[in-house]
């Protein structure tokens, strides 16, 4: 039996919106830098740390993991993915397939549609209401984890249990 895989879908935390900024250079609003931690907290509660992060290189994607990363015990490796941004789910699904073997827990920082695109597409069902939850909406710094048996470059459409949905929020 091959053992359990863990997909880890990240949306990056709330960007700001400055004038005269490129949308790849935009960096994270008040919110999305309370938020960010947050995510690194559920991450560590949750026993949810990746072997690996794939991570968008738009600013507001980077931002976002640097800032959840110091909530964790170790710093896991990081690779900085363009074809993150302005993915589509096939692009994402594309980058899901080339992890190495040895990865138990692959965390992707991302953008939607395409992270929200990628989870509905890839679950087959989950444990709760958390895939009518992900239908409805996968607002900024939410997470999906998807478990799966396939190895990464069998990862295939429907085949995942969406086992958990965050939306993680730092204090005011």
């Amino acid at each position: 039996m091959e053992a359990l895989r863990r997909l880890v879908v990240l949306r990056h935390a709330k960007s700001a919106w400055p004038p005269d900024v490129a949308d790849h250079d935009r960096p994270l609003a008040e919110r999305g830098l309370r938020d960010a931690p947050a995510a690194g907290r559920w991450l560590r509660a949750a026993d949810c740390i990746p072997d690996l992060v794939v991570c968008s290189t738009a600013e507001r994607a980077r931002q976002t993991w640097e800032l959840a990363a110091e909530q964790l015990p170790d710093r896991p490796t990081v690779r900085h993915e363009p074809r993150l941004y302005g993915a589509d789910p096939a692009d994402l699904l594309a980058v899901v397939r080339e992890t190495p073997p040895d990865v138990g827990t692959l965390l992707l920082v991302g953008h939607n549609p395409a992270v929200q695109d990628l989870v509905l597409l890839l679950a087959q069902e989950a444990l709760s209401d958390a895939l009518e939850r992900t239908r409805e909406k996968f607002p900024t710094c939410a997470i999906a984890v998807l478990a799966q048996q396939d190895t990464w470059p069998a990862v295939a459409a429907g085949r995942a249990l969406l086992t958990d949905l965050a939306v993680a929020r730092g204090r005011e």
